[in-house]
This record gives structure tokens, C-alpha cells and sequence, in this order.
């Protein structure tokens, strides 16, 4: 047997120990590359990251549909409340919620509270001593920082995304500034635009300080003039008060362009239904039940942009025809958060296609309700055309959502955001009050004289009663905020002596003819549009909603249930 060469053993040790020692460093190398980048690494803002965002935009409670059209919501507004009691959210829920808002708010205040560390001295004053006399340059950076601190002390509830440059005012020593903005309370995330005149001085160090600020919509040398647009749905020439309009907003109709996209999509189509001409709600709850089964199925919805606006809301007390899906929702929102294509150009480029090709476009024709979404899964037809030819109530949309479908069918009321248009008037009626005031609710109209379901509605709201209540709840000439569907505007005179007292006809201007809102709703129409009941009840909701103090009907002022006696 051969004996092992003692001179090679020391060699395979010695390699195995260098492999080892090469190993462990490599290891060793990698930790502290890690530990380095996790040290490092900055997070980014939760709010601007993906997760987050798809979060906020895709939590969506299981809603119930509950007639009510005193206040309305939609899905912007926080904790997205058209729920029923068995659906809403659990404490947790509305804890982690309220987190949220509470993180964001302390990100959004650190930031600028770091902006403002900037020293807001004048550009000469490390020069020459300082002289209060001296005119204000508006361009120096150190006013724009002063007007923010300002602004960030004065207004809380409200959000600063990004400012413009200062310009001069009328006067020495003013300047304007223009700035957008977003509301703690509001969970979409559009932009606001508001411009303030500022009287700026100096603080006993020379640095810039606002010696005192105007109103809403005061800098109106801040204000960029926008361009018209036109409108998209008529070629007509209108004729409209020189204005500005909101460049956020763009609400055009999608077009599909090609016969070849035309042919490679998938569409669900809904004929008219006995929803037409009902109740708002009813219209919402029934329009999203289609848009969820579209989502389910994969496939695009052909959506009709008229709206048959029902007797409640108009001043004729008759049911109208006609009017535009974006008098009263946000359709550029729709748009990002649904595959939809408007019905018209719908149709043109059905008929275009099989003009073009000779031949029929494959189309299932399902005549009722009770063909559930779930069947029709598989169907591989370019088109799902439901009809609705029976009778009310089989010829609800609604009902395709019932049953078992309801366990499959979700609602996107993320979707559905109020028009843009009427939030700005709602913004304008807020800034008006400097984002500090208090709402109450009062239900009156129809419940208040139902004495059999509401009997102590009428004398629960009464201008005596509402004093004695409203004394013990908000505190002595605070802005008051009256949302309310009583149609005699001197009903709330008694409260005038305790508070300043805001009602929506207050400001009629904000809808009147030579108003921004009147401006682009005569352009996307094609003619004057009138300031509606749903309209009405939209703008009060949503400014009741921004309220420090909220004081409700029906929890607050009366003992009442909110849907007749026994239902609480």
C-alpha cells in the first residue's frame, strides 16, 4: 500500500483554508454593503408610492343603496360612507384611515416647515442696515417663503402643493400669489387653485413678514389667464362672459380611432332601463352595478352620457331629459379608473366597421336580468348586449347585481367622483370662510311634514329650537354653515344673532352668468345650464363635509330616526 506524499498534504490544507478565508470575506464584504444601504436608504413619502396609491384608490366597501336625497356622497368623500350598517367599516378600519391623514399631514407640515428654515432675509440686507421704508421686492424668494409660514399657521385643514412666483399687487409693499392646494378631508387627489393678496413687512431683524392678507381669490394679478375650449360634443359658436376655466379638468370623450381597435375589443353593452328618470341614487346605485359587471367580465363599458335628471331636482317639478353625465360627475376620473367608451362613438364605429368589412360584428343579446354575470364569463362575443324591454321592476339595472351575483359583482364607487366643476364652487365657498367654520344639517322639506314617520322633526328644526341646540354645540359667532333643503332663506334669521350664518343662495355668483362654473357648462353644452336641485345638494354635502364642527339632523337635533319612526 502506498504511504500519502507528506510534502502534498500541506498544500490541500492550505488551498482549503485560502477558499475559506476568500469565502468569508466575500461575506463578510456583502454585510457591510447591506448595513450600508439600509443605513442610507431614504424611504420614499408613502403617499407618492405605488402601494400606497393603489391602497387608497382600490379600497372599496361593499355599499348599500339607501334612498336619501337631502345628503349625498361620492367616492372622493372620506370613509366613502354609502354603506349600509352591515357594511360599514370596523373601528380598526377608520383608525388606520385617520393614521393615514394624520402621517400626511405631518409629512406634508415638515416639508414646509424645513422650506421655511431658509433664511427670508431681504437680498440687500447683509449690505445696508435695514429700512422699513424700503419697497418690497415680490420676486425675492424670502417673501414667497414668508407667505407659506403664514399660510401653513393659518390654514390646517388644507394641503399646499406648490406655489407661484409673487407679483406685485395694486399697492406698495402688496404682492399676489397663487398657489393649488388639495383638502385634509377629501380623498381624491385633484388640485385646487387659489390666489391672495398679501401686505408684506419687515420683522425687527430685517427679515419679511405678511403684515395682512385678503380673502379668497383676492391676488387676482396671480391669476393666468386660460384659454377657451371647445366644446366637445356640438360645433355650435357660444357665446360666453370672458373668463378663466379650470385647466385640470378634461373631460373629453375617448375616441377608439381604428376599425382594427374597434374589432379587438370587448364590450358590454347596456340598452336604456326603467332606471331612466329616476332618483339620483337610484341612477348611481344601478349605473355602478353595470360598471362592476363590465369589470368583472373584462370588458369595456359603453356608457351613455345622458342623464335624465328626475322631478326632485328641477324647478319645473318635472322629469328632464338631456342632460350631461359631467354636469354632475368627474368623467375624466371615470376614465382613469374604468375602461368605458362613450355609447355615440360607440355605435359610429359598430356601423363604420361592418359598412368597411361586409359582415356582423359577433353580439349576444341577453333579454333579462336573470342571465348572470357569471354565465356569462366565458362568452367570447365582441359585444354583451343587455336589453331591458320588461316592465319596471325587472327592467332595473340594478338586478343584474342581485342574487348571487352580488357576491361577485363589486361597485367602484372609487370611480365615481363628483364634477370637478361643482367641487371648485365648493372650494370657493370654503375659502370664502378661510377653511374655518362649522355646518349644521337640517333636514326639512317633505319629512318635516310627515308627522306619521318624522314626528318631531318640525319642531325639532324650528329657528327657537335650533338656537337653544346650536348654543350648546358650536360656540358664539363662529361662521355657520346652514346645509339645508328648507326652501325660505329667512327660515335661519334667528341664528344670525348668535352666528355669521352661510347659505348656499349666499353666493350665487359662483353659478350666475358670468361665473367660471356657468362659462364651461354653456361651452360643453352648447347653451345655458341650469344650477339644478342635485346640484344644489352636491355643493351642500360636500362643504358640510369640510366643516370643523358638524352637527347633523337626524343625531344630533333630533330624536328621530333617519328613515321613519322604528328604523333606528
Amino acid at each position: 500500500m502506498k504511504e500519502p506524499n507528506p510534502t502534498t498534504d500541506p498544500i490541500g490544507q492550505n488551498l482549503i483554508k485560502l477558499i475559506s478565508n476568500v469565502c468569508f470575506s466575500v461575506f463578510v464584504f456583502t454585510v457591510l454593503v447591506i448595513t450600508v444601504i439600509a443605513i442610507t436608504y431614504q424611504p420614499p413619502d408613502p403617499w407618492e408610492s405605488s402601494r400606497a396609491l393603489t391602497r387608497v384608490f382600490t379600497e372599496v366597501e361593499n355599499a348599500t343603496f339607501q334612498i336619501d336625497t337631502s345628503v349625498l356622497k361620492t367616492g372622493e368623500d372620506v370613509g366613502m360612507v354609502l354603506v349600509s350598517p352591515a357594511a360599514a367599516p370596523s373601528e380598526a378600519e377608520a383608525d388606520a384611515d385617520a393614521s393615514d391623514t394624520q402621517n400626511d399631514t405631518q409629512n406634508d407640515t415638515q416639508n414646509d416647515t424645513q422650506n421655511d428654515a431658509i433664511v427670508q432675509k431681504p437680498e440687500e440686507s447683509s449690505e445696508i442696515s435695514c429700512d422699513e421704508s424700503r419697497l418690497v421686492n415680490c420676486s425675492d424668494r424670502g417673501v414667497l417663503m414668508a407667505i407659506k409660514k403664514f399660510n401653513l399657521k393659518r390654514f390646517k385643514s388644507i394641503v399646499f402643493l406648490d406655489y407661484q412666483l409673487p407679483v406685485n399687487g395694486s399697492n406698495a409693499n402688496e404682492c399676489d400669489v397663487s398657489w393649488r392646494f388639495r383638502n385634509r378631508k377629501e380623498k381624491s387627489w385633484r388640485r385646487y387653485r387659489d390666489f391672495r393678496r398679501f401686505k408684506i413687512g419687515y420683522t425687527d431683524d430685517c427679515n419679511y413678514k405678511v403684515v395682512g392678507a385678503r380673502g379668497w381669490h383676492s391676488g387676482v394679478n396671480a391669476r393666468r389667464p386660460r384659454a377657451r375650449f371647445n366644446a366637445t360634443r356640438t360645433e355650435r359658436t357660444v357665446k360666453v362672459s370672458p373668463s378663466y376655466r379650470d385647466d385640470d379638468i378634461n373631460d373629453t370623450i375617448p375616441v377608439l380611432g381604428s376599425d382594427l381597435a374597434f374589432r379587438n375589443g370587448k364590450y358590454l353593452y347596456y340598452s336604456r332601463g326603467g332606471d331612466y328618470c329616476k332618483n339620483m341614487n337610484h341612477y348611481i346605485w344601478s349605473f355602478l352595478c353595470a360598471l362592476g359587471e363590465a369589470q368583472y367580465l373584462n370588458r369595456t363599458f359603453v356608457m351613455d352620457l345622458s342623464v335624465c335628471l328626475a322631478s326632485a331636482y328641477t324647478s319645473s317639478k318635472k322629469d328632464e331629459e338631456g342632460k350631461d353625465f359631467r354636469f354632475y360627475f368627474d368623467f375624466e376620473h371615470l376614465k382613469e379608473s374604468a375602461s368605458i367608451v362613450e355609447e355615440d362613438e360607440f355605435l359610429k364605429d359598430w356601423k363604420r366597421w361592418e359598412k368597411n368589412h361586409k359582415k356582423k360584428i359577433p353580439v349576444r343579446k341577453v333579454p333579462t336580468y336573470k342571465v348572470t354575470p357569471m354565465q356569462l364569463k366565458k362568452d367570447r362575443s365582441t359585444i354583451i348586449w343587455r336589453q331591458f324591454d320588461t316592465p319596471e321592476p325587472e327592467n332595473y339595472w340594478y338586478r343584474v347585481c342581485e342574487s348571487k351575483a352580488a357576491n361577485y359583482i363589486q361597485r367602484p364607487w372609487h370611480a365615481l367622483y363628483k364634477s370637478k366643476r361643482l367641487m371648485n364652487i365648493v372650494s370657493e365657498i370654503s375659502g370664502q370662510m378661510d377653511w374655518d367654520f362649522d355646518a349644521v344639517h337640517v333636514v326639512r322639506g317633505e319629512k318635516a311634514q310627515n308627522k306619521e314617520l318624522w314626528p318631531h322633526l318640525d319642531d325639532d328644526t324650528s329657528p327657537d329650537a335650533l338656537v337653544a341646540k346650536l348654543q350648546n354645540i358650536i360656540q358664539p359667532w363662529r361662521n355657520l354653515y346652514v346645509a339645508t333643503n328648507e326652501p325660505f332663506y329667512n327660515y335661519f334669521d334667528r341664528l344670525r344673532s348668535h352666528y355669521k350664518v352661510h347659505l348656499l343662495d349666499d353666493y350665487k355668483e359662483l353659478w350666475g352668468n358670468t361665473s367660471e362654473w356657468y362659462n364651461e357648462t354653456t361651452v360643453l353644452n352648447g347653451k345655458p345650464v341650469e344650477f339644478d336641485g342635485y346640484m344644489r345638494v352636491a355643493v351642500d354635502t360636500e362643504v358640510f363635509y369640510r366643516a370643523k364642527t358638524q352637527v347633523e339632523t337626524f343625531y344630533n337635533l333630533t330624536a328621530d330616526c333617519k328613515d321613519g319612526i322604528n328604523t333606528c
